[in-house]
C-alpha cells in the first residue's frame, strides 16, 4: 500500500486500496453528527486524515446512496438505512421537497425545491417500487424512468398523492 504524508495529519493512500475505508469513515461521520454540507464533510474527513476533492466526495456520497435530507435541525446528510425505514422515508421526505410532477410515455419529470432532487431520487429508489426502472436527480428536477407507460400513470398518481400531502 502506498502511503504519503501531505501535511500534518493528512495522508494520501492509494485510492483503490482504501476507498472502502474512506467511505466507512464518511458513514461514521454522518452517523455520529449532523453534517449539512459537502464542505463541512470534507473538513471533517480531513481532520481524520482523508484529503479528498469535492468530485471524489460527490462520487462517494452517490456510491453510498447518501442524500441530503430535511430534518428538525435543518438539512443533513443521511445514509439510506440510517434514519427512517424506507417505507416511511418517502412519506417524510417527499412532501417537504415536492412541487409538481408530470409524465409522458415511460418518463416522469418531478420538480422539487432547489437542492431537493437528489434526496427525492434516493427516497424513490429506496422504495423498490416495481414501476421504477431508475431515477436521475439533478438540483431541482428528478427524471423517473418507468418500466411501462401504464406503470408511469400508476406511479405518477402515487407520487402526486404523497408529494401533495405537504
Amino acid at each position: 500500500m502506498n502511503k504519503y504524508t501531505l501535511g500534518p495529519g493528512v495522508k494520501y493512500i492509494s485510492a483503490m486500496a482504501n476507498k472502502s475505508d474512506r467511505q466507512s469513515t464518511i458513514l461514521d461521520i454522518i452517523g455520529s453528527r449532523r453534517v449539512s454540507s459537502q464542505e463541512e464533510l470534507r473538513r471533517l474527513l480531513r481532520s481524520r486524515g482523508w484529503d479528498v476533492t469535492q468530485a471524489t466526495l460527490s462520487r462517494d456520497l452517490r456510491d453510498l446512496r447518501v442524500a441530503r435530507v430535511p430534518s428538525a435541525d435543518g438539512p443533513r446528510y443521511s445514509a439510506p438505512d440510517a434514519g427512517l425505514p424506507s417505507a416511511l422515508a418517502i412519506e417524510a421526505i417527499l412532501p417537504q421537497l415536492f412541487l409538481r410532477a408530470d409524465g409522458v410515455g415511460e418518463l416522469i419529470v418531478m420538480r422539487t425545491i432547489p437542492g431537493g432532487a437528489q434526496s427525492a431520487a434516493v427516497a424513490l429508489d429506496s422504495q423498490g417500487w416495481p414501476e421504477i426502472l431508475g431515477t436521475v436527480g439533478g438540483d431541482d428536477t428528478v427524471l423517473i424512468i418507468c418500466r411501462s407507460a401504464g406503470g408511469r400513470q400508476k406511479l405518477l398518481q402515487r407520487v402526486r398523492e404523497i408529494g401533495e400531502r405537504g
